[in-house]
């Protein structure tokens, strides 16, 4: 079996990162995101938006994967072990899936602990504070490696053909609120697969799943996937 799970800030947030959208201390609720994640706000202030990305960034270093990313390492591995494979495409930036185990993980809106050139596009590891005076070999200045408002998100190709792979698609902690990831389940059911959501409440576009569960992360994920290495 090929499944194709796509996750969201639902499955990190018991990992104490922020989610973006949703009830309590969402960061768009604390922060405005046009002053922070776009081209536009970097280019007016560049200071400003380091300054918000290298506190996550430091939030990220000192934080570590929790049940669900292990279990979703854990199905990884047990799918791979019977012919089958695990595409799992996160809408994260944050590392908690690599470092939980899981070896297919494709970064749709980029990466925190790296760092793009604003004008050769080169990419490199970055665990330390950016300012404006970090630059590129080539001169240019760098910019966290993450996809901002008004962005195309990376490797669409590639999420594209995992879909066409798959027998089972499933979303966890997502809030069917961001395009394109939240057409993601529409896609899935018109190649004819089942569709799942593992949330912690009811998304934006749960009427769209055959199968809805509800609940912390941590607790939903490691049963579901128990469930499916034991089928």
């Amino acid at each position: 079996m090929n499944i194709f799970i796509l996750t969201g800030a639902g499955v990190s947030a018991e990992s104490g990162l922020g989610v973006f959208r949703g009830e309590g201390a969402a960061l768009w609720k604390r922060y405005d995101p046009m002053q922070l994640a776009t081209p536009e706000a970097f280019a007016r202030d560049p200071a400003l938006v380091h300054d918000f990305y290298n506190a996550r960034r430091n939030n990220l270093i000192a934080a570590s994967p929790n049940a669900a990313h292990f279990a979703l390492a854990r199905l990884d591995a047990g799918l791979a072990q019977r012919g089958g494979a695990l595409t799992l495409v996160t809408q994260n930036i944050d590392d908690l899936h690599e470092r939980a185990g899981s070896t297919n993980v494709i970064h749709m809106h980029g990466e925190l602990l790296k760092a793009r050139c604003a004008s050769c596009g080169a990419v490199c590891d970055c665990r330390e504070d950016l300012s404006t005076g970090a630059r590129c070999d080539c001169g240019g200045a760098l910019r966290p490696h993450v996809v901002w408002f008004g962005e195309t998100p990376l490797f669409m190709e590639d999420i594209f053909a995992a879909l066409d792979a798959a027998d089972l698609f499933v979303a966890i902690g997502t809030s069917g609120a961001v395009y394109p990831a939240a057409g993601f389940v529409r896609e899935a059911r018109a190649r004819g697969l089942r569709c799942s959501e593992l949330n912690l409440e009811p998304s934006e576009n749960a009427a769209e799943f055959d199968d809805r569960r509800y609940g912390p992360a941590s607790e939903i994920v490691p049963s579901w996937v128990e469930e499916m290495l034991g089928s």
